[in-house]
């Protein structure tokens, strides 16, 4: 029964599959969120395990509230790192506190348009994101992405080459388990591939073992392997110190501090709220259900905000929802949002072994990129089935113009040499500031302002499951009416 789940359809009970196959989907899934999801950290200077710890915690916490039906993973979100590095340049430890505060803040934004789509309902706030809003920022999400896959590949292609061969095999010709786990199968079998060319041809440059030392063909990091070496086995997550309390314990509060980290990153909750939206139509495509209906839009706003706000007290990254899982979602069709649970899980559980962690933080560079380059495509291709689906006319001029500047604007100026946009913002009396904006922020926005401006508007927001029970029932029903008809 379980193997012909996994063959024939979409999995939305994973208990059908046994208990193996879930504890494997749920590593996968850990496995697609850590490349990126470390990476935060280590950009910023904050804590690698006290960000497992709660993305974990974040992820159960949504979970929890969107009523354990929306299959999404919370790991570090990007969108701050601008408010990281104007609040600590340098990853200063005694500044980091000041920008989580700032980003603490941030989550609490969410709660509020939660309260006012609960409030005044979902319908007003999604008129302003229907499919040919949603589904190009959808393709953006993927392709913006792209390019970290893509520098990530070129350390070696030849390695990224072989993740990939071994996921497209393992997706379309795979059998039972093999083919709803390729990615786990992919970062496995690039790595021991990259493990027999250490042993056999490995010698260091610049920093990292590379096939007949080569710098275009790098295995592992040094670094990497002497951190696992060095690592122990049961460790501390996170430090008093590095947590926002600390802030208001320490008997030395910088007020002017903490003002500024609210009116610099607050605001970039504003982007971070859309590319959310963005995220949970991308769920709701792979996996065929209206999650901004069912659990609705406010408990998924609400979750996220808690999680974030929750992680940046204690020192860790904001949270956000995962385009790689979703990609993850897309290959292997199980749909459970207990795979995902299971992943948070033993994120929390890495979180107390630095050895652990360690461990997965020195799968090589190519192996992720490999990996990412999939997953970033497969979320691209959800937002092209989310425009086909929804049957958009692109012979009216209005949805061309509405898709061309979504995607050319979040393409463009991510690809851009400033890579974003600089928005000054001048709050008199208080305090002057500059908010960057991402492609994909700025696409969002400028998309969904057109939406609204321009005239011709023609998509009506539904619960689709409901509608085509509806339709179903309409169907079912004819042939009943007509036999009451001949008996008359």
């Amino acid at each position: 029964m379980g193997k012909s789940k996994v063959m024939d359809g979409p999995v939305y009970d994973a208990k059908t599959l046994g208990a193996g196959r879930v504890i494997v989907l749920g590593f996968q899934h850990m496995f697609a969120m850590f490349g990126s999801t470390v990476l935060v950290p280590a950009l910023t200077g904050l804590s690698v395990s006290a960000t497992l710890l709660f993305a974990g915690l974040g992820t159960i916490l949504f979970h929890l509230i969107s009523k354990r039906k929306v299959p999404a993973f919370l790991g570090s979100s990007f969108a701050f790192l601008a408010g990281y590095f104007a609040l600590a340049p340098n990853g200063e430890r005694e500044l980091l506190p000041y920008a989580c505060f700032g980003v603490a803040c941030a989550g609490l934004v969410y709660l509020i348009l939660a309260g006012l789509i609960k409030l005044f309902g979902v319908n007003r706030v999604m008129k302003f994101f229907p499919p040919i809003v949603t589904g190009p920022i959808i393709i953006a999400i993927g392709l913006c992405l792209s390019g970290t896959a893509i520098n990530s590949c070129s350390t070696n292609w030849l390695v990224a080459v072989v993740a990939i061969i071994i996921i497209v095999i393992c997706n379309i010709w795979g059998k039972g388990m093999v083919k709803i786990t390729p990615i786990l199968l992919g970062v496995l079998g690039a790595c021991a591939l990259c493990v027999f060319l250490t042993v056999m041809t490995g010698s260091v440059t610049d920093g990292y073992y590379c096939i007949a030392g080569n710098p275009n063909f790098q295995l592992f990091s040094v670094a990497s392997i002497e951190n696992i070496k060095n690592a122990a086995w049961i460790g501390v997550p996170f430090q008093y110190q590095d947590t926002v309390f600390n802030i208001f314990t320490s008997g030395n509060v910088d007020g002017g501090l903490l003002l500024t980290s609210v009116l610099t990153i607050v605001p970039i909750s504003l982007a971070t709220i859309v590319e959310h939206i963005g995220d949970i139509s991308a769920i709701s495509s792979t996996v065929d259900r209206n999650f901004i209906k069912d659990p609705g839009l406010h408990r998924t706003l609400t979750g996220d905000g808690l999680a974030t706000t929750l992680a940046s007290l204690f020192g860790a990254p904001a949270n956000t929802t995962y385009g790689e899982n979703t990609g993850v979602l897309t290959l292997s069709k199980v749909y459970d949002p207990l795979v995902v649970e299971l992943a948070a899980l033993f994120a929390m559980v890495f979180s107390f072994s630095p050895k652990l962690a360690a461990c997965i933080a020195a799968i090589p560079t190519p192996v992720v990129g490999g990996i990412s380059l999939v997953l970033y495509g497969m979320i691209s291709a959800v937002g092209v089935r989310n425009v086909v689906e929804n049957q958009i006319d692109f012979s009216k001029a209005r949805n061309v113009i509405i898709a061309a500047i979504i995607l050319v604007l979040s393409i463009g100026v991510t690809y851009s040499a400033a890579g974003s946009i600089d928005v000054l913002v001048n709050i008199p009396m208080l305090a002057t500031f500059t908010v960057s904006m991402s492609g994909l922020a700025i696409g969002s926005l400028i998309g969904i302002i057109l939406n609204a401006a321009l005239p011709g508007k023609d998509y009506v927001f539904e619960d689709k499951q409901k509608a085509a029970q509806a339709k179903i029932a309409t169907i079912e029903s004819e042939p009943v009416e007509k036999e009451k008809k001949k008996k008359k």
